[in-house]
């Protein structure tokens, strides 16, 4: 399956959802939401799988739903009012764990913003522990502080601290203490859906980034390997 880019129907198909939201019209305009969304996804998933390859030849690329596709439809106990998603999420993760908790290349996107990240997004308890114990070493500590810092010059956005105390066991007097505060690693970068999403060349903007933040992965990876996440409950 060749990919073209994202098609603009594509958005304009996540438009009318904001309107006609409910599984019903999702039944009956099936046809078009396979055509715009899945299919060039799904071609997406394919071609930049065979690119990431170039950075990490293990890469998880799957083109199937729960894996590197998300589901269309929201968590039914916590969105009975509007229960289709109006954002796509595509995600191509390192190692064996699940896949929000791996080393990961993202992109999501909607009809005005496109979202492409590297890292973490968001740690489960036991991946946050871990990471907590894993920095108080200062060499991997310093690492990371330089990793990001080289991105925000790079005019990379990282994430907002999470946390306003110190977490217990780990000292404030520490270099680059703030770190301890994260409640993620990651690094990203946002931009509205113009010619270039609609074609091809998306391809290669995207690894562009990708490529950029790949120490951030690396870093994350090795964090990832110091972790066992089986005792976290994963949505």
């Amino acid at each position: 399956m060749h990919f073209n880019g994202f098609p603009k129907e594509g958005l304009q198909f996540l438009d009318k959802i904001i309107i006609n939201n409910s599984k019903e019209w999702l039944d009956a305009n099936r046809g078009d939401y396979e055509k715009y969304i899945v299919e060039p996804n799904k071609a997406y998933v394919e071609e930049m799988g065979e690119h990431l390859q170039i950075l990490v030849p293990t890469v998880n690329a799957i083109p199937n739903t729960n894996k590197s596709l998300f589901r269309i439809y929201r968590d039914a106990r916590f969105h009975l009012a509007d229960p289709i998603k109006t954002r796509i999420g595509i995600i191509f993760w390192q190692g064996g764990g699940h896949r929000m908790q791996s080393s990961s290349f993202y992109m999501h996107y909607d009809p005005v913003e496109v979202l492409v990240a590297t890292g973490i997004r968001n740690f489960k308890p036991t991946l946050l522990a871990t990471y907590r114990e894993y920095i108080q070493n200062e060499e991997r500590r310093t690492e990371l502080h330089n990793i990001l810092e080289d991105l925000k010059a790079k005019r990379y956005k990282l994430p907002e601290t999470k946390y306003k105390r110190m977490p217990r066991g780990c000292d404030s007097t520490d270099t680059h203490s703030y770190l301890y505060l994260q409640g993620a690693v990651f690094a990203y970068t946002t931009f509205v859906p113009d010619e270039t999403f609609h074609s091809e060349a998306i391809i290669d903007r995207n690894f562009k980034i990708h490529e950029d933040m790949f120490d951030l992965h690396q870093w994350v990876y090795e964090l990832t390997l110091h972790c066992d996440t089986s005792a976290d409950v994963f949505r």
